[in-house]
């Protein structure tokens, strides 16, 4: 059940638009903020806010690679894997961040720290190869700008 604190902030969400519908996309990520990724249980609190399908609010939720259908790390790992990125040689630094992390994408460390996810843009091409973490944009990467970008979050 969305808490009422979540309700008035979407319902603020759907006074900036035109259309109500065009507030799911900012009512996705306030439920993920306050819980981390958005549940079955959630998907059917926001189609009965929007008088939507839990189909509608699923195939929406899915479209955007940072909204969240199951339980993520306390940080998310965005790696471009663009053209730009591939051309600017990512797979190395692929490589390199699954054996530093001991996971795959779509996976958890099992400390809970970090999830790995593959992100088809950034939007930072010509800073490739490129990587988020949370909300933060880190460009240019190296193995040792990695190491050094982990560090901090740990």
């Amino acid at each position: 059940m969305l808490t009422e604190h979540e309700q008035q902030e979407i319902e603020e969400a759907v006074r900036h638009n035109a259309q109500a519908r065009g507030a799911l996309p900012e009512a996705l990520k306030i439920v993920q903020r306050r819980r981390g990724w958005i549940s079955d249980e959630e998907v059917a609190d926001l189609a009965a806010f929007f008088g939507m399908t839990a189909e509608e609010i699923d195939r929406i939720a899915t479209f955007y690679t940072a909204i969240y259908r199951r339980p993520v790390g306390r940080h998310v790992i965005l790696l471009c894997d663009s053209v730009s990125c591939w051309i600017m040689g990512v797979n190395p630094l692929v490589d390199h961040l699954k054996e530093r992390l001991g996971i795959g994408y779509g996976e958890t460390t099992k400390d809970g720290r970090f999830t790995l996810l593959p992100a088809a843009c950034l939007g930072a091409c010509d800073r490739a190869p490129v990587m988020m973490v949370d909300e933060d944009l880190h460009v240019e990467l190296t193995p040792r700008k990695i190491d050094e970008v982990l560090g901090s979050y740990l």
